[in-house]
């Protein structure tokens, strides 16, 4: 009994030195973890790790795609044609080499979450938290060096006082419903309190951005799903070509607010021209996904302080340069964009129904259908890509129009200043850079001359195509196609066999993009320029070392 007893007494004692081990190696990682991602939030690039990100998606959405079976056995997408659509996906560009009823409805839900996770507004948010740790992490430490160089504080600590300051720390972080105005601050702890005001404000703004994102999703998926419910000829059109009426409105409301512009329809949103009130509930999508967002997201901030009298609202409105979130704009600039973007749909719905109105593109609609058709198809140029005519109607004036609008960034506003002024939020102190930044800003080419280049490596690379081929194979086209997959918008001229000069046998027409008939090498470059657009925000003031006289 005795040798039994001290046999349990070892096991045991090996099992929790067994545990203790286990415990240690799960810290050791945690910590490492930690660390890791402490270097990543603050050495390395947002630029890297948004190519990072994109990139990954990509990847991860092609296998997903490739692992699920297609609506039909008879056709089977080639690997880079489910690649493309994957990264046209995850960038939120609807370029397609493939009719989208190909799709089941496992991969339109594998595509729905792309969209989802790939949109600007989620991305934003993604990036709002990763500020939101690395001003709490300055915050600690600042807290540390504050506490070290107190009296409070002995040389060697305990650790039951370790625990009791930092338990501190976190409460004075949860400064949520603090109603202290930063000019009260004491001049002692001031920059300390500013910190702390400005983690509150970021937190908060998380939350807001949260709520919005959430918010416009559900409604738009709740008033798109009644449509399709009481409107019998829109439910016609999902039980005639086999879609879901919930896959349906969660993936077309999440593409819409995204700006992919992917519809599960082969036709895109021209089988549902004459629906004026779904286009009409896709207009504020649009808007509120894109163009609008930072004069929504200001107003909804002026809303709720015109209620609360929160610290945080108050900084998010007054410095928000000092914040670091882009999409949150100055005041003057918030309402400048707005007249801006109503001023570019206006002028975009003159010349379109001015040229346009009796066209063939808009035949077989009533005036009504024709407004709100030519209004969806005008707010969707910038960025979103829905349409509701075929493009390769359209006169050419109007694509060079289109064209235009495809390339403008999307908070692109008027906004006049002085001589000597610089505009309001944007007059934050640089730092001083080293040298190998410095030439690598020589280095950087303008916007346009990188699109000049994308479109003459495609010109080359479809150069046999353009010889045989020249009334598809021409170069607005190509020029539309690039320009589209830049500004990740998804417009397309398509292909047609009647422009063949020489008609090919056995050719059909299809439903997808015009890079669709591309050569692989072309369908390569164009998946770099559509990463390359959605990265574009990190090269706006490229091309600055050439100086034009």
């Amino acid at each position: 009994m005795t040798s039994l007893s001290c046999l349990g007494k070892e096991v045991v004692f090996l099992c929790s030195a067994s545990w203790l081990k286990l415990a240690c190696i799960c810290r050791s990682f945690c910590f490492l973890f930690s660390c890791f991602l402490r270097f990543l939030l603050l050495q390395v690039n947002s630029f890297c790790i948004q190519v990072f990100y994109f990139v990954f998606l990509s990847f991860l959405g092609f296998w997903v795609l490739k692992a699920l079976r297609p609506r039909t056995n008879s056709y089977r997408p080639r690997d880079l044609d489910l690649f493309f659509t994957s990264v046209s996906a995850t960038t939120v560009s609807s370029m397609s080499t493939v009719e989208m009823e190909v799709f089941s409805n496992s991969q339109l839900v594998v595509m729905t979450v792309l969209m989802f996770i790939g949109g600007e507004v989620f991305v934003s948010l993604v990036g709002l938290h990763l500020r939101k740790s690395k001003l709490r992490w300055h915050i600690k430490t600042e807290e540390q060096v504050t506490c070290v160089n107190s009296d409070l504080c002995p040389s060697n600590p305990t650790n039951d006082k370790v625990e009791h300051i930092e338990i501190g720390v976190v409460e004075k972080l949860d400064c949520l419903n603090s109603q202290v105005e930063p000019q009260l601050y004491s001049q002692q702890g001031e920059s300390l309190d500013l910190d702390y005001l400005q983690y509150c404000s970021v937190r908060f703004l998380c939350f807001v951005v949260l709520g919005y994102l959430l918010g416009v999703h559900v409604l738009g998926v709740a008033t798109v799903s009644l449509y399709m419910a009481f409107i019998s000829s829109a439910r016609d059109v999902l039980k005639k070509k086999g879609l879901k009426m919930v896959t349906f409105s969660v993936f077309t409301v999440v593409s819409t607010f995204a700006s992919c512009g992917f519809v599960p329809t082969n036709e895109n949103m021209i089988v549902f021209s004459k629906n004026s009130g779904l286009l009409l509930l896709l207009i504020p999508q649009v808007l509120l996904g894109n163009t609008l967002f930072p004069s929504t997201l200001r107003f909804m901030l002026w809303l709720m302080g015109r209620f609360t009298k929160k610290a945080e609202i108050k900084y998010l409105l007054s410095r928000t340069s000092e914040v670091g979130y882009k999409h949150l704009l100055p005041s003057l600039h918030s309402s400048l964009l707005v007249v801006t973007v109503l001023g570019f749909v206006g002028v975009q719905f003159i010349m379109f129904c001015l040229m346009q109105w009796h066209s063939e593109s808009l035949n077989g609609l009533s005036s009504y259908e024709k407004i709100v058709g030519v209004i969806f198809l005008c707010v969707n140029t910038r960025h979103t890509g829905e349409t509701i005519v075929d493009l390769s109607t359209v006169a050419p004036a109007i694509l060079v129009v289109f064209v235009v609008m495809m390339y403008l960034p999307p908070y692109t506003s008027f906004l006049p200043v002085k001589g000597g002024e610089r505009l309001p939020g944007n007059g934050d102190r640089r730092k001083p850079k080293r040298s190998y930044k410095l030439l690598l800003e020589n280095l950087k080419l303008s916007q346009l001359s990188y699109l000049a280049i994308f479109i003459v490596m495609i010109c080359v690379t479809e150069r046999k195509k353009m010889k045989e081929d020249p009334l598809n194979f021409n170069v607005l086209n190509i020029v539309v196609e690039v320009i589209s997959a830049y500004g990740n918008v998804g417009f397309t001229m398509g292909y047609s066999c009647q422009r063949q000069l020489k008609p090919v046998e056995g050719c059909e027409d299809k439903w997808y993009g015009f890079s669709g008939k591309w050569s692989d090498q072309g369908k390569i470059i164009l998946i770099i320029v559509m990463i390359f657009g959605r990265l574009k925000k990190f090269n706006m003031k490229g091309g600055q070392a050439w100086v034009l006289f």
